[in-house]
């Protein structure tokens, strides 16, 4: 039935931690090719198996030949879909300012390994986007930096990491989307370059690192790849087929970041842009959160086909390329099926924890220090923390939580704990400067200082006063360039615990830290 082929190109979602009845209705009706799981599927790492196991027994109950292929966006640091019970690994930047090879394999061995051990067999990830544009409201710190030498020799390290963990592994978003303004969640980014730029920077590491099994397509118009005004990448022919088939000489598994996305849904909508992401020479088309267009879309690709507008011969080199991938990790021998299956200790165990610690102390930057570091434990200190905040929907806000007040109480217990709030004015912070004056230290945490005038305004009056201020710059490295003179500042490049962790422990003079910045700051 051409049902049955046509839903093996198909990546679908959905709300809860339990199968809906309409999600085992399209796995026995289309043979859905794969699963994306965000965090809202996300439970205990128990209850994640659970979930896996019975999507995989849907699957074979429904006579599919192979297992599912079960995909979530864990990159670690800002971007992560595991929660408590597994280990928190440093994300993309983390890495990038340790610059080490070896931790990206690691990092990525082990990521993959707690994956395939909760029943996950695809990551979407490395991010091999060149972070150029300190602007970039999407991608960031989820770089592994600005260098696309640094980003391919990491993004090749993590590739083999994951594969050598037995989970099939993602390049994104080609052909980049490092140097944007604009979020592909919220509208159609353009990147104007020339192709000599674009060979140099943004396809680096997607033409060197082809060992990837999975490749995804960036929602983003390249005028000087495709000559259809406002045509993103994913559905355009040239760039898909002309450049990355043809070209670059790719051939594994090319997929669609979500059809769902506004850059695509709001345009030619998500059920025709499926259609034409298919003509375009994807394999494969996420539809990741709404029943009514994943319907809708099956129901748009199988009139394609019968009507001739989408050639069958490309379908099924498509559901050729997806059988290959699925048939080099998983069959129904080590795929578990049993929904009250143990997951292994490993999973967020000690070992794990440990090398994620020393990763996060390889990366975790000193940016300078005018003598105020190391601090003595009894000193007098404030800590103050920014709201928890989100810049991208790529990002989840149930990992926001900001705990750097947490990290610094385990070596000054009595220190006073502040949330800055946008409702601070400046002359509320004049009224109270003698009292700032008063302590050895003010240990303050930044995010997104451009997007939140108040941090900037309170850092510079305490710059001012001559206020001792020790900054952790917990998100973007760029926020360094724009703070006032302070006497030390630390870059973490995530809200993540153990990343705070590390910056605290180096604070109190406790560890070291040994990361350079991945990116220039002006």
């Amino acid at each position: 039935m051409i049902e049955k082929t046509i839903g093996e190109l198909f990546v679908i979602g959905f709300d809860g931690k339990v199968i809906p009845e309409s999600i085992k209705q399209l796995i026995h009706n289309y043979h859905i090719g794969g699963i994306i799981l965000f965090t809202r599927n996300i439970g205990s790492p128990d209850e994640v198996l659970a979930l896996t196991a019975s999507l995989q027994k849907e699957a074979r109950d429904a006579g599919c030949e192979r297992p599912l292929l079960i995909c979530v966006d864990q990159e670690n640091g800002t971007v992560r879909r595991l929660g408590e019970g597994t280990t928190i690994f440093p994300g993309g930047m983390t890495i990038g300012a340790s610059d080490s090879e070896e931790n990206a394999y690691q990092i990525g061995y082990a990521s993959g390994k707690e994956l395939r051990a909760l029943g996950i067999n695809w990551n979407l990830a490395p991010v091999v986007d060149v972070n150029v544009n300190p602007d970039n409201p999407v991608i960031g710190v989820r770089s592994y930096g600005e260098s696309p030498e640094r980003v391919t020799r990491l993004a090749k390290a993590a590739v083999k990491g994951m594969q050598d963990a037995g989970v099939v592994t993602t390049l994104k978003h080609f052909p980049g989307h490092g140097d944007t303004k604009v979020d592909s969640h919220l509208a159609l980014p353009v990147i104007p370059h020339n192709i000599g730029r674009l060979e140099d920077i943004e396809l680096r590491p997607f033409r060197e690192c082809l060992e990837s099994d999975v490749i995804m397509s960036a929602h983003i118009y390249f005028p000087a790849l495709e000559p259809a005004k406002d045509k993103p990448a994913t559905l355009s022919k040239e760039v898909m087929t002309g450049l990355l088939r043809d070209k670059l000489g790719y051939t594994g598994l090319i997929t669609t970041d979500c059809m769902e996305m506004n850059a695509i849904s709001e345009t030619i909508g998500t059920e025709k842009g499926v259609v034409a992401a298919l003509q375009a020479g994807v394999d494969l088309a996420m539809v990741s959160h709404t029943l009514q267009k994943q319907i809708g879309a099956l129901k748009e690709v199988k009139l394609a086909v019968e009507s001739g507008e989408l050639s069958r011969k490309s379908i099924l080199s498509s559901v050729k390329r997806i059988r290959r991938v699925k048939d080099t990790y998983i069959n129904w021998n080590n795929t578990v099926l049993d929904s009250s299956a143990s997951v292994p200790s490993f999973v967020g165990g000690n070992d794990h924890r440990e090398l994620a610690k020393e990763a996060y102390r390889q990366g975790v930057t000193m940016v300078y220090n005018h003598g105020l570091i190391p601090i003595d434990s009894g000193s007098d200190m404030a800590v103050v923390t920014p709201l928890a905040a989100v810049q991208s929907a790529a990002e989840d806000s149930s990992h926001a939580a900001i705990r750097l007040y947490d990290v610094i109480c385990a070596y000054q217990p009595h220190a006073k704990n502040i949330t800055l709030t946008e409702d601070w004015t400046e002359e509320y912070i004049h009224e109270q400067i003698e009292h700032w004056k008063q302590y050895d230290a003010v240990i303050f945490g930044v995010q997104y200082l451009a997007q939140h005038p108040v941090q900037q305004l309170f850092l510079e009056i305490l710059a001012a006063n001559d206020v001792p201020v020790i900054a952790i710059v917990m998100k973007s490295p760029y926020d360094v360039a724009i703070l006032p003179e302070l006497q030390a500042c630390i870059c973490t490049y995530e809200v993540s615990y153990p990343a705070l962790e590390v910056a605290a422990s180096a604070v109190f003079g406790k560890g070291d830290i040994l990361g350079g910045l991945p990116v220039t700051i002006n």
